[in-house]
C-alpha cells in the first residue's frame, strides 16, 4: 500500500496537481515529451496557440521545475526536466483507458 503523504507536504502536492490541472500546460508537456527540446515559436506552431499564452504557461512550468529554459540567440528553448512526469502521465492515462474500456464493455452489454 502506498505511504501516506505527510501533512506538511499536502500543500506542495496540491500545488503540483494544480499546475498539472491545466489542459494547455499538459499539451505543452506532451509536446515536449514527444518531440524533445523546442523553442517557443515551434510550440506556438504545433499547438496553435498564441505566443503570449504559451510563454505564460512555460513560465509556470519552469517556476515549478518541470521544464528548463535555454537561450540561444533571441530564441528560448524548453525541455522537460522532471523525470516523474512521464510516470505520472502513464499512471493517469492508463487508468483513464481502463475506465473507458470498462464503460465501452458495459455499453456493449446493454
Amino acid at each position: 500500500m502506498a505511504e501516506m503523504v505527510p501533512a506538511h507536504l499536502l500543500e506542495p502536492v496540491a500545488e503540483r496537481f494544480r499546475i498539472l490541472g491545466d489542459a494547455t500546460r499538459l499539451a505543452i508537456l506532451r509536446t515536449l515529451m514527444a518531440e524533445g527540446e523546442l523553442n517557443v515559436s515551434q510550440l506556438v506552431e504545433r499547438l496553435g496557440m498564441s505566443q503570449a499564452n504559451i510563454s505564460k504557461h512555460l513560465k509556470t512550468l519552469a517556476d515549478a521545475g518541470m521544464v528548463a529554459r535555454r537561450s540561444e540567440g533571441t530564441a528560448a528553448y524548453y525541455r522537460v526536466v522532471d523525470p516523474t512526469l512521464a510516470t505520472l502521465c502513464d499512471l493517469v492515462c492508463g487508468r483513464l483507458r481502463e475506465q473507458a474500456e470498462a464503460e465501452a464493455r458495459a455499453f456493449a452489454a446493454n
